[in-house]
């Protein structure tokens, strides 16, 4: 069977990929293998034998930085940011179903955020709450400085869903006795369901890993990005190597984690 040569533009597409791959993944294997040197190693490469020690040192009192602690804080920061992103865009993409007076001001003001630069709405949430007198802290401050970068993802992201929603499904059930409750609870959310997975987990990981909305908004108290960049002027061993592995395992979990339930949800609802 004869295949057809393939295209110059293709080995410039398979070029920059290949591209795309090695600097998206390249530090991380570099961080990776560099998590592993022995207790004697550096910072550097070669690799000074090769050890689980800087991962156990993570569990230990450290000099500088408090892993636990900031770990704790991003965790509890992504989980609330995740809870009411979903909540607040799942109602905002219900409203939106219906037009009304003054949607697309409102559409936009709620996009807007993501034009401007989020170092300048941390400065300016963190010099709000100064004027307030109000003490800056990641639970207020810095939690609504990420939603201020979730919000608007999960919003455009839900929009896209029911834009392709067949209202047909709800008359269905409309027409069998349903009530608008019944008919969103055993109809509309079972089949967004999925969706509603993607946008927590988009809200999750974006709080998660944010640094420059959580620099001037966090408080007294850092969270993960932030110690970890404090870190790099101050850690001289492995174990920030070591750190970097761990919460990149966590971040791919998670991923794993939410792309199991999308999946087997899509499953059931078929089988169903």
């Amino acid at each position: 069977m004869h295949r057809e040569p393939r295209s110059r533009e293709f080995y410039v597409l398979a070029v920059f990929f290949a591209l795309f791959v090695v600097f998206l993944y390249g530090p991380l294997s570099a961080i990776l293998v560099l998590s592993f040197q022995g207790p004697n190693g550096g910072l550097t490469f070669p690799l000074n034998g090769v050890s689980l020690h800087w991962f156990a040192n993570l569990l230990e009192t450290q000099a500088v930085g408090d892993f636990g602690g900031s770990f704790r804080r991003s965790l509890a920061l992504g989980l609330m940011v995740m809870v009411v992103t979903v909540l607040v865009s799942l109602l905002a993409g219900l409203a939106f179903r219906r037009k009304f007076v003054g949607a697309t001001p409102l559409f936009y003001l709620s996009v807007a955020s993501l034009v401007v630069p989020s170092i300048i709405i941390s400065l300016g949430i963190g010099v709000l709450f100064q004027q307030l007198g109000l003490q800056p802290a990641w639970y207020s401050s810095a939690f609504g400085a990420h939603l201020t970068w979730t919000l608007p993802f999960g919003v455009l992201i839900m929009f896209a869903v029911f834009n392709r929603f067949s209202p047909a499904y709800e008359e269905a059930a409309r027409d069998l006795g349903a009530t608008a409750w019944q008919t969103f609870l055993h109809v509309v959310l079972p089949m967004i369901a999925p969706s509603l997975i993607g946008v927590g987990l988009f809200g999750f990981s974006l709080s998660y890993d944010e640094f420059a909305r959580t620099l001037m908004t966090s408080g007294t108290y850092n969270t993960l990005p932030l110690e970890i960049y404090g870190m790099t002027t101050n850690v001289t061993t492995p174990v920030l190597y070591a750190l970097g592995t761990v919460t990149t395992l966590f971040s791919f979990l998670v991923i794993v984690a939410t792309v199991g339930a999308i999946v087997y949800l899509n499953r059931r609802r078929t089988r169903a």
